[in-house]
């Protein structure tokens, strides 16, 4: 793509509003819809605050607000899009809404158009299949908010042209992106690699291990992770994040290495989700005191160990199936999440034989095909393999914000 081709965005939600700022920031003419007069509303308001925010404190020079916002048109029409040389659709995570979206796009704007899914988890295949040319529908996975976080997720579908993988890739280059390749496989790299940081956590709080606050402190004091798993997943929302689980989990046929908490569905049933109801693992309201961890370093390690355990050999199995390649899978995690380290980087400072025998550990005590190792992470510790060459740094990068479901 040259010069700067008009955007077109479908869903002014978080995530729709987000990528329709990221693109006029880059100086392209957008046009932003939703199919809710109300959610078109609350966009151009968000936009309007967030943009006035970000020059207030010197994000941006002053005037950028008014120029980012000059190139946005928000409408209630499909037809607007027709001289877009790329769609996003940012609309609800369900594979009918979208295909039918993808349906209705095709018929507006031109052959040579492109047309991307945000979506976290389902099949590009399947949201591209509703089209005559599917060839040209990819996903363009971002990340929340898509305007601070920098990883985008390219994949294509079985039938996407690889020069539209190229096309998208290259655009989201030039908006200041990291841009990874995954397969079409559920959760693609980040919200598959990422579930045992949520999961095994829950885990260890339902056996009793210990409580949220003493898994949360020792994942960001020992562990160096920005977040805590349970502060995580309230920030996030435990729907959102339980209906992410479930998903990938139906997706891989029930595999028991992604198997969603019964502690999660209730607090979901009982509509404590977390900072946006007010409650959640933790209490938000005003003068609510937080609980305090318990202070034992040996409980803190092991919590860290069986967890980043976990992460890892979820990453290894990634690189086994062929979902990325490993510098992109440690990109993803460090860009995606802002883990402290890329998790095969971890693996290779640890070594693949100290990792197989935590999770072989697991197992043992468990017999449960959850904890089984990667056949990859098997191999690596039988022949003393690593990823990547080089000496170990022990000091992980600075965590900025954390945005995956």
């Amino acid at each position: 793509m040259s010069g700067r081709p008009a955007i077109g965005i479908v869903g002014t939600g978080t995530m729709g509003t987000g990528i329709a700022r990221v693109a006029a920031a880059a100086g392209h003419p957008v046009v932003a819809t939703d199919a809710s007069p109300e959610a078109r509303e609350r966009a151009r308001e968000t936009l309007c605050a967030s943009l006035a925010r970000a020059v207030e404190r010197g994000r941006l020079a002053p005037g950028a607000d008014r120029e980012i916002l000059g190139r946005i048109v928000v409408t209630d029409s499909l037809d607007a899009m027709a001289d877009c040389e790329l769609v996003v659709e940012a609309v609800v995570e369900r594979l009918d809404v979208k295909q039918s979206l993808m349906r209705a796009l095709e018929a507006v704007v031109a052959p040579d158009a492109l047309l991307a899914t945000n979506t976290s988890s389902l099949s590009i295949a399947a949201v591209g299949a509703a089209c005559k040319q599917a060839g040209r529908v990819v996903g363009m996975h971002f990340f929340n908010p898509p305007h601070v976080m920098r990883l985008v997720e390219v994949v294509p579908g079985l039938r996407t042209d690889p020069r539209v993988v190229e096309r998208v890739g290259e655009l989201a280059r030039t908006w200041g992106k990291t841009v990874v390749v995954a397969r079409d496989t559920p959760g693609f790299i980040v919200n598959r690699v990422a579930r045992p940081f949520y999961g095994e956590a829950l885990r260890i709080l339902e056996e009793g291990i210990a409580d949220v606050a003493t898994i949360d402190h020792a994942m960001t004091t020992v562990g160096g992770f920005r977040m805590g798993p349970f502060a995580l997943m309230d920030l996030i929302g435990n729907d959102v994040n339980y209906a992410v689980t479930e998903t990938v989990f139906r997706a891989f046929y029930g595999d028991a290495r992604y198997r969603p908490s019964l502690t999660q569905l209730r607090m979901v049933e009982a509509g404590l989700l977390g900072r946006k109801s007010g409650r959640g693992f933790y209490d938000y309201a005003e003068g609510a005191e937080r609980p305090r961890p318990v202070e034992d370093a040996g409980l803190h390690a092991t919590i860290v160990d069986r967890i980043v355990a976990m992460l890892i050999n979820e990453a290894v199995d990634a690189v086994f199936w062929r979902v990325a390649e490993p510098a992109d899978i440690d990109l993803a995690m460090t860009h995606g999440v802002n883990y402290p380290r890329g998790l095969l980087a971890w693996c290779d400072a640890l070594g693949a034989a100290t990792v197989l025998e935590r999770i072989e550990a697991l197992r043992a005590t468990y017999a449960e095909d959850r904890y089984r190792p990667s056949p990859l992470l098997r191999r690596m510790a039988e022949r003393g393999e690593r990823f990547f060459p080089g000496p170990d740094d022990d000091s992980p990068p600075a965590a900025g914000r954390d945005g995956a479901p």
